[in-house]
């Protein structure tokens, strides 16, 4: 199940106004810092699919060379008088910081008929999930 959190703004910033209009929306990109990392290889072993390692850039895995992730999230709710935002499919650990927030557009965000490079391979992208 899809982990559920909130997104928390510090005060006298202008959040309260930047989360204005957001409520609209129906998911959101989440850049943040993954500030506990420490360190990174080249080549990883994913969480699906053979168990076999592959080049860190054709993965999603956290441990980057430069810490910054990137999150889809479902917005339940925007609360901007409490500065913050409800979303639903939260992959980030608590405290961790955002740097930035942005609607999610289908007309300049999503890409239909790509390739996929290895996940190709798969019959599902659930196909093997070693996490579980």
């Amino acid at each position: 199940k899809a982990m559920i959190g909130k997104l928390k703004f510090y005060k006298n910033k202008g959040y309260e106004h930047a989360l204005e209009d957001l409520e609209g929306f129906e998911i959101i990109w989440v850049i943040s810092y993954m500030h506990l990392n420490k360190g990174w290889n080249p080549k990883v072993k994913p969480p699906r699919g053979p168990r076999k390692k592959r080049g860190l850039f054709s993965t999603r895995s956290p441990h980057r060379p430069n810490p910054i992730a990137l999150s889809a999230l479902r917005i339940i709710s925007v609360n901007p008088k409490e500065l913050t935002i409800t979303v639903e499919g939260l992959d980030l650990l608590d405290g961790t910081p955002i740097l930035d927030v942005k609607p999610y557009i289908p007309y300049c965000d999503a890409f239909s008929n790509v390739k996929t490079g290895w996940l190709q391979e798969l019959s599902s992208v659930d196909e093997v999930d070693y996490i579980s």
